[in-house]
């Protein structure tokens, strides 16, 4: 179900809320660190506005998107959400302003377009790439993020339940930093690392951080862990796994079924866990002739360790069974895998 949508335009949303929010003046000049701020202070705004939205997969964004019956945006949802063009009336001025000092105010015909989305979780708001994601750096947001949301704050309430500590934490291939922002907010004493190989999602995830208050959150280039020393007491994880023509970074698994990044995270994770460690891992298996391929490659890697294993959702992404790649296979399953190391 989509979140209502608000927007200053909305009596319930009074303009007052964003213009205490930003600053005024004139747009500071395009350099990175102002516009970094000013996206800062656009999220800012956002939240001060009520903004809420949810963001839905592709093709469900594609269906809607050609059933309403106006193309330029009438609220804030149809422009940080929905990806629509707007007039410049559409927005307050401050707004507007702060998006051409963010640079991601982009012409569009006589209006504008926004080049980034703004999506929320569990009270937060997250910038990320605008629809539709076809760049090949495109930083994606969507309903596997809330699933993998979801189950690791399950996990870290269950965690702290029983008293375990965790000191230092990576969240491998972070992109926008949901999930490093998510174990930064429940273990505020822990060391985060937000892993990463996107330039783009590096940058989305600073300022993501930021806007939550995140001091614990650092974000690294590292390809999975090789950049990156030391052992975790926690390492998290939604990589990409399926398999994409185009091979975009945020969405393509490689190896057999799109399982590849998976399965080596998991080799290089369960050497580094210390003692007591868990690693948690989102991720989707390609399940054909009703079984399981992954569970049969990765269960001999985790000898030694403690897991758990679990479909979470038993079909998600089933307009992929159309394409070539998925000819001979029965459905995409979301699984939830948790393995730890033991204490001694």
């Amino acid at each position: 179900m989509m979140n209502a949508p608000t927007s200053s335009a909305d009596p319930a949303v009074p303009r007052a809320a964003l213009a205490t929010a930003v600053p005024a003046g004139a747009p500071a000049p395009l350099r990175p660190d102002t516009q970094a701020r000013a996206l800062v202070e656009l999220g800012r705004a956002l939240l001060a506005a009520g903004y809420r939205f949810t963001t839905v997969t592709p093709a469900t964004h594609s269906r809607v998107k050609a059933r309403t019956d106006h193309v330029w945006a009438r609220d804030l949802a149809d422009v940080f959400g929905w990806s629509r063009p707007f007039q410049a009336d559409a927005v307050p001025p401050d707004v507007l302003r702060l998006m051409q000092g963010a640079g991601i105010a982009q012409p569009h015909r006589d209006g504008w377009r926004s080049t980034l989305r703004a999506s929320t979780l569990g009270g937060q708001l997250y910038f990320h790439s605008a629809y539709p994601t076809s760049d090949a750096d495109a930083v994606f947001f969507g309903p596997d993020t809330y699933r993998f949301g979801r189950a690791l704050q399950r996990e870290l309430t269950d965690m702290q339940a029983a008293g375990r500590a965790v000191r230092r934490a990576a969240d491998v291939g972070a992109g926008a930093g949901p999930g490093a922002a998510i174990v930064a907010l429940a273990c505020p004493e822990a060391q985060v690392l937000a892993l990463d190989i996107n330039d783009k999602a590096m940058r989305l995830a600073r300022i993501n951080a930021e806007l939550a208050g995140l001091a614990n959150l650092d974000v690294r280039r590292s390809d999975l862990l090789a950049d990156v020393d030391g052992d975790f007491d926690l390492i998290v994880s939604n990589p990409p796994y399926l398999l994409d023509p185009s091979e975009r970074a945020y969405r393509h698994g490689g190896g057999e079924l799109g399982a590849g990044l998976s399965l080596t995270l998991v080799e290089q994770a369960v050497g580094r866990l210390a003692p007591g460690g868990t690693l948690l891992l989102y991720t989707g298996v390609a399940m054909r002739h009703n079984e399981d391929p992954f569970l049969h490659a990765v269960a001999p890697l985790l000898h030694g360790l403690t897991w758990t294993y679990e479909e979470i959702d038993p079909d998600v992404f089933g307009e992929e069974l159309d394409t070539p790649a998925y000819q001979d296979t029965d459905r995409i399953a979301a699984v939830w895998l948790k393995a730890t190391r033991p204490q001694h």
